[in-house]
């Protein structure tokens, strides 16, 4: 099912701090990534938004079959293709100055690689919450899916953007630019 659309604009959600705050209750028990732990918390410090989901992105292939494996790619040899599982960072803003900067942060970062860095809504997230965005590294023709079979040399480029779209948010947040 296809659930990836174009960032649809903020509207007005009265009930933004409840939500928030219902939702940052829940991540207690909530398992995140290793590589996004710290970006996850950043964000949630942040009082105009709050994280839903998130994936630091799985490569899985003949040599590594863990489905959850956070292991690098070999950086030489190796299968000639892979399965990929989406990287992605899904997230409520708040319709504020403060949320519609982070909202353009987030679509400066796709333009580290517009074939690969692809700023969204999606359809379900949307549904049961507004104001909702996904920040996503999947190469272009696979962007409405969550998993995708790549060569290995592409798979090395998503792994590389994917390092570096987080590192580069990380580092905004960081410098206050959200």
């Amino acid at each position: 099912m296809e659930t990836f659309t174009t960032v649809k604009p903020l509207v007005a959600n009265p009930e933004f701090a409840s939500q928030r705050r219902r939702s940052q209750t829940g991540l207690t028990g909530t398992v995140i990534d290793g590589p996004l732990q710290g970006l996850i918390r950043d964000l949630n410090a942040l009082p105009h938004c709050f994280t839903l989901q998130c994936c630091w992105g799985h490569f899985v292939h003949v040599d590594q079959t863990d489905p959850n494996n956070l292991a690098p790619l070999p950086s030489h040899g190796g299968p000639a293709e892979v399965s990929y599982r989406i990287a992605y960072l899904a997230l409520c803003v708040d319709n504020c100055d403060s949320g519609k900067r982070l909202l353009a942060l987030l679509e400066a970062l796709t333009a580290l690689s517009p074939g690969t860095i692809q700023l969204g809504s999606a359809t379900w997230f949307w549904d049961q919450q507004v104001n909702t965005y996904v920040l996503q590294v999947m190469p272009e023709r696979f962007k409405y899916r969550d998993r995708a079979v790549l060569p290995m040399a592409e798979a090395r480029t998503v792994e590389r953007m994917r390092r570096h779209c987080f590192r580069r948010l990380k580092a905004a947040l960081a410098q206050g630019q959200a």
